[in-house]
C-alpha cells in the first residue's frame, strides 16, 4: 500500500476519533475546564512565595524593664509600626510560651513571638537581647517562611536601633552608622525582566504534564476501548494498513493534547500574568516534542494490555511518579539526591526543564539542546519498540 493511502487512512481514523470525542458536550467542556482548574488549584494551593501576609501571630512581652526603661515595650512599638506598614501579621497578645502553645494547638495562630523578662537588662548592660520565635511544626512551609521573614525583620529592627544609638550617643551620622553596622548590602537581579512568581514557574511544567496526561489517558480509550467493544476488529479487517491505525489514533490524541496544552498557555498568559521570555515558536516546538516523546510509551503500554481498565491502571501508575518527580510543582534541587537521580530517567523532567528555560529564562535552542536530544532519542526508542509490538498484538 502506498504512503499516500496510509496517510489518507490515518487522517480518516483521526477524524473519526475526534468526531467521536466532539459528540460528548461534557468532554468538550472539560477540555477547557480541566486546564483552568489545574492552573487555579496548583497556582493558589502550592506555596507561592517566601513572604507572609495577615498571618495570625501572638506576642508575649514578658520584659520586666531595667532602670525604669522597657526595651520590650520599645520593641513591641517598633514591630507594630512595621506591621502596620507591611500587613505581615495579625498581632494578638499572649501571656507566655504555654499560652502560645495552646493557641497553636487550637489553630488560633500560626506562630508566636516571646520577649523574655531579662530583655531590657541584657540590652542595657551591653549584652544581646534574645527574641524567641515559636513556630507551628505541623506546617513546615509556614514554619520556614516565618523563620526567614521574622529573622530578617528582627535583624532590620536591631540595625535601626543600633544606628539610632550611635547617632544619639556618639553623634555619628545616620548614614555613617548604617555603613559601620551593615558594611555589606545585597542586591538581587534576575537575568530577565520582571518579578518571579509561582505561576511563571509552574505553567511550563503544567503544559508538559497535561500534554502527557492527554496522551497517556487518551490512547487506552482510543485503542483498548475499541478492543473491548469490538470496533477495532472492523478496522483490522478493512483494507487499510495497521500503521494507519496507529498513526490515526496518535494524531487524534496529539490534537487533543495540543489543544489542552495551548489552553493552559493562553490561561497562564491572560489570567495569571505569565510572560513568555523566549521564542513562542520554540515553545510550540517543545509542546510537539513532548507529544512525540510520550506517544511511543502510550502505544507500548496499550499493546500488551488486553483491556482498557488494565491499560488505564498501568498508565496511572507511571504518570503519578512522573508528575511529582519531574520538577513540575517544585524544583528538583529540593528533593533528596536519590530522587533527583531517579528524576533524570523520566522524560517529563527534560520536557519541563526545557520548557521552563525557554518560557522563564528566555533561553534559545542551543540552551535546551541536551533536553531536546534526550526527548527525541526517547521518543524514537519507544516507537521502535512499540510499533512492532502493536502490530503483533493486532494480529492475534
Amino acid at each position: 500500500m502506498s504512503k499516500r493511502h496510509i496517510l489518507k487512512h490515518s487522517f480518516w481514523i483521526c477524524w473519526k476519533d475526534l468526531a467521536e470525542f466532539s459528540r460528548s458536550k461534557i468532554r468538550l467542556v472539560m477540555l477547557i475546564l480541566m486546564p483552568l482548574f489545574m492552573m487555579v488549584m496548583i497556582g493558589f494551593i502550592f506555596p507561592s512565595g517566601t513572604t507572609i501576609k495577615d498571618t495570625p501571630v501572638a506576642l508575649a512581652n514578658q520584659d520586666q524593664g531595667y532602670l525604669d526603661q522597657s526595651m520590650g515595650t520599645m520593641f513591641t512599638t517598633q514591630l507594630e509600626a512595621i506591621n502596620n506598614h507591611t500587613g505581615m501579621m495579625k498581632l494578638s497578645t499572649a501571656k507566655g510560651f504555654d499560652d502560645i502553645k495552646t493557641k497553636l494547638q487550637d489553630s488560633d495562630i500560626n506562630g508566636g513571638i516571646i520577649i523574655p523578662e531579662n530583655f531590657s537588662q541584657n540590652l542595657m548592660t551591653g549584652k544581646q537581647g534574645y527574641i524567641t520565635i515559636v513556630i507551628d511544626q505541623s506546617n513546615p512551609q509556614m514554619s520556614l517562611t516565618m523563620e526567614g521573614v521574622m529573622s530578617q525583620v528582627i535583624a532590620t529592627m536591631g540595625t535601626q536601633t543600633a544606628v539610632h544609638t550611635l547617632n544619639v550617643t556618639y553623634h555619628v551620622s545616620t548614614t555613617t552608622a548604617g555603613s559601620i553596622i551593615t558594611p555589606y548590602k545585597t542586591e538581587f537581579k534576575g537575568i530577565v525582566p520582571g518579578e518571579p512568581n509561582y505561576f511563571q514557574f509552574v505553567a511550563p511544567g503544567i503544559i508538559c504534564m497535561v500534554v502527557m496526561m492527554a496522551l497517556m489517558t487518551g490512547l487506552p480509550h482510543a485503542i483498548s476501548y475499541e478492543k473491548d467493544i469490538g470496533t477495532l476488529d472492523g478496522m483490522l479487517v478493512a483494507p487499510i494498513n495497521r500503521l494507519s491505525i496507529i498513526l490515526g489514533k496518535v494524531m487524534a490524541q496529539t490534537v487533543r493534547g495540543m489543544i489542552q496544552g495551548f489552553v493552559i498557555l493562553l490561561l497562564a498568559i491572560g489570567l495569571f500574568g505569565v510572560v513568555i521570555q523566549g521564542s513562542i515558536l520554540l515553545v510550540v516546538f517543545l509542546v510537539l516534542l513532548t507529544v512525540f516523546s510520550f506517544v511511543g510509551l502510550g502505544i507500548l503500554i496499550t499493546s500488551f494490555t488486553d483491556r482498557e481498565e488494565t491499560a488505564t491502571m498501568v498508565m496511572m501508575t507511571l504518570m503519578f511518579p512522573m508528575m511529582f518527580l519531574s520538577g513540575v510543582f517544585f524544583p528538583l534541587q529540593q528533593m533528596p539526591w536519590y530522587m533527583q537521580d531517579l528524576a533524570h530517567f523520566l522524560p517529563l523532567t527534560y520536557a519541563t526543564t526545557a520548557m521552563r528555560k525557554v518560557m522563564v529564562l528566555g533561553a534559545g535552542l542551543d540552551a535546551v539542546f541536551l533536553e531536546v536530544a534526550i526527548l527525541i532519542g526517547f521518543g524514537i526508542v519507544m516507537l521502535a519498540i512499540a510499533v512492532p509490538m502493536f502490530k503483533k498484538a493486532m494480529s492475534r
